[in-house]
């Protein structure tokens, strides 16, 4: 012992303590300091590309090129001007990187790349199936980021993510697209502690028809059915007001043709939804079955083989490193199981394992086709590159100058066996339950032209798109498909509307798309005529229920009931599983659940403000900015919009109504055109003047004009500037 404190003594512990600081100084530093990277070599020489950007007195950037790669190197470089954080994360998700940038709860999105195979598709296929033209778009875009990059190194997220090429745009559209569907919805139940369905039995012939959570409205009045003989045109999608898939305003134009205005998403090297000098077009989400999980029988003597049609098959098995950022610069690497099976992906759990088959995996083609219907110059070359068939989902509505109106439910519908119940798991031992097949595309329900002169679709039955004769006949489609049945509040009420007006003006059409009531037969009045019939002994609750009677259905900022209704729709939607607040025409719910949700509704008005009736803009608010405004509209309302409640009682709006852009194509094959975002120009530079500049207008439902031609756009100039002259961003 008094040896070993006579060792312990004689140790230079001081020293020994100052080397351990200096060590935990210098990984602090190494974890901490701010890292300084050199992208110079990433920038553009002027005059590779001949291009320059106009941006509107409303920030809207109108990028000017010679061929359509200069319009496309100007579009990434003034859209990241404006969100370039949003483009890396779509980036960063598609290359498998947004680990690097966020930590280990975005790991989970580079393991799903991994386990989609995702990069394996882009790399068999890219050289041979797109096109050169598609190529240049591609590579030019991606040189647009990098460029940016180049000149802002400190607002790049991951180094190591760039330089960006055009096979990297591809891969984020093979990764994004199935999500468009819904897919991470299946894989994530994978995940939960137990098995979260059934397995499919034989015989059976029944199948559950489900909705899907977002919303959208498109529309269209031929001229058969506008007072003057012009042709309308609804561009009105649905979306989160932040985030990868918010809209962005933009006009691009060539000298080679490529010349349309509308909106598109962070990352996406081509207008999405909008208009050229002849046609227009637009999205809305549509719910078919596109997705199916099997259930794997494993040999008990060998983990990484299944059984399938009498045989024993191999897993095929991979270990995939996930490089995580822990904090600061800190990343470590973690290794994560990735199977496959002749089905698809396999995700192993305790309960089970599983394998994922859904449609559209493979394709690469998305921005091929819709830089090709950015391009159509009349309906035929449209709608043959909208049968292209690489966009997965989606309801398309269309319109053109030459009075043509198009509804199709785009779907790649698999053909499946039947007397399966496919909305359950799918036993994966044999091949009968294996499709490969999808429905041609000129045979999807859809409608040209129909009796009526008009149609529309508010994330609803494909098969009531119009009144009388034209619409598909649901008896020509199988169960199996999955396709909606139901009809929305929104479609409900665009029926009556269009139903009933045999001579419309653009401004009727416009006033149809601001609506602000519920129909009498969704289910807020089916939900009222329940309030109507209870009893209750509280006083308060019986001044609720007094207030509700004398609701007119309208969610205008003035009406005095709008409140309590909105926010007992809310309740109903947090309470009662399955709910679509969407879909206000479909739900199943009891009294007793209508009961507890206007009960929670009444508590919440009172607790926050101190009444049951305040007027509907004092709770539902925009909020962006400097602004804070009252908005109008809700849940499944042609003018929809979703909130959520804040401390002070409030209702902030996030969803809803986002870009709209109406349209009139005149009787001499003109185009007028007007939009409005519910923002601005500027999605996240909170320093511009357009980060807010269009809210006010939004909530008001006002729309400002959509400047198209030269003239009118230098009439309206802000600034014009190049890639290598801007100062846009501060």
């Amino acid at each position: 012992m008094q040896k070993l404190t006579a060792t312990l003594k004689s140790i230079p512990w001081k020293k020994i303590l100052i080397g351990v600081g200096i060590l935990l100084a210098l990984a602090a530093a190494y974890i901490f300091w701010p890292v300084k990277v050199d992208l110079s070599s990433l920038a553009v020489p002027e005059g590779k590309y001949d291009v320059r950007i106009l941006r509107d007195s409303y920030g809207v950037p109108h990028i000017y090129g010679q061929t359509d790669p200069d319009v496309a190197f100007g579009m990434a470089f003034a859209h990241a001007e404006d969100d370039f954080a949003t483009i890396q994360g779509s980036l960063l998700a598609g290359k498998g990187m947004l680990g690097r940038a966020y930590g280990p709860d975005s790991a989970a999105v580079d393991y799903l790349v991994a386990l989609l195979r995702v990069w394996d598709v882009v790399d068999a296929q890219y050289k041979t199936d797109i096109t050169p033209e598609t190529k240049a778009i591609l590579d030019a875009y991606a040189e647009g980021l990098n460029h940016y990059a180049a000149l802002h190194p400190d607002e790049v997220l991951v180094a190591d993510a760039f330089p960006v090429t055009g096979k990297d745009m591809v891969a984020v559209s093979v990764f994004q697209a199935p999500m468009y569907f819904g897919l991470d919805g299946p894989i994530s139940e994978l995940f939960a502690g137990e098995r979260q369905s059934e397995v499919s039995p034989l015989p059976g012939a029944w199948y559950k028809f489900t909705d899907y959570q977002n919303g959208s409205n498109v529309f269209a009045v031929a001229p058969s059915r506008s007072d003057d003989g012009s042709t309308f045109f609804a561009v009105n999608s649905h979306q989160p007001w932040q985030g990868p898939v918010t809209w962005y305003e933009i006009h691009l134009h060539s000298e080679e043709g490529w010349d349309v205005v509308g909106a598109t998403f962070p990352g996406v090297p081509s207008v999405v939804q909008g208009h050229n000098q002849t046609l227009s077009w637009a999205l809305t989400v549509n719910d078919p079955d596109l997705t199916d999980i099997y259930v794997l029988e494993i040999n008990p003597e060998n983990e990484n083989q299944y059984l399938f049609d009498g045989q024993w098959l191999d897993l095929e098995v991979r270990q995939i490193p996930l490089k995580v950022k822990l904090i600061g610069n800190l990343e470590i690497t973690v290794k994560r199981e990735a199977l496959w099976s002749v089905f698809g992906p396999v995700v192993r759990q305790d309960h089970g394992t599983y394998a994922i088959r859904y449609s559209g995996f493979g394709q690469i083609h998305i921005f091929q086709q819709l830089y090709q219907m950015n391009k159509a110059a009349n309906f035929e070359e449209w709608r043959t590159a909208m049968y292209n068939g690489a966009l997965p989902t989606f309801n398309v509505g269309y319109a053109d100058n030459q009075g043509n109106i198009y509804y199709l439910y785009n779907a790649k519908l698999p053909i499946r066996a039947e007397g399966y119940q496919w909305d359950l798991y799918l036993p994966g031992t044999s091949s009968d339950v294996l499709w490969t097949d999808y429905l041609p595309p000129q045979d999807l329900p859809q409608v040209l032209n129909p009796p009526s002169g008009f149609y529309q679709n508010a994330n609803s039955s494909p098969f009531s798109a119009t009144i009388g004769e034209g619409n598909p006949d649901p008896a020509d489609y199988s169960p199996t498909f999955g396709i909606e049945e139901y009809e929305t509040n929104r479609s409900l009420m665009l029926q009556e509307l269009f139903g009933s007006d045999d001579s419309i003006s653009f401004e009727e059409f416009t006033q149809y798309k601001y609506n602000l009531s519920y129909h009498p037969d969704s289910d807020v009045g089916k939900m009222l005529k329940i309030i109507a019939q209870l009893t209750f002994d509280d006083p308060l609750l019986q001044e609720g229920q007094k207030l509700l009677a004398e609701w007119n259905l309208s969610v205008g900022i003035d009406s005095k009931q709008a409140a309590l209704g909105v926010l007992t729709i809310d309740f109903l939607s947090e309470n009662v599983e399955d709910f679509n607040s969407s879909s206000l025409a479909k739900n199943e719910f009891t009294s007793e659940d209508v009961q507890s949700a206007f009960e929670l509704a009444v508590e919440y008005l009172n607790t926050h403000f101190n009444q049951l009736d305040p007027a509907w803009g004092e709770v539902q608010r925009l909020q962006r900015g400097a602004v804070d405004t009252p908005l109008g509209g809700g849940p499944d309302i042609l003018r929809a919009a979703y909130s959520e409640m804040q401390e002070n009682g409030q209702l902030k709006a996030y969803s809803g109504d986002s870009y709209i852009m109406l349209i009139d194509w005149r009787p001499d094959g003109s185009v007028e055109s007007y939009s409005v975002h519910q923002f601005g120009s500027a999605t996240i530079r909170e320093n511009s003047p357009h980060y807010d500049d269009q809210s006010e207008m939004f909530a008001a439902m006002q729309l400002k004009p959509v400047w198209f031609d030269l003239p009118d756009i230098t009439a309206n100039l802000e600034v014009e500037y190049t890639p290598w002259t801007s100062t846009y961003v501060k």
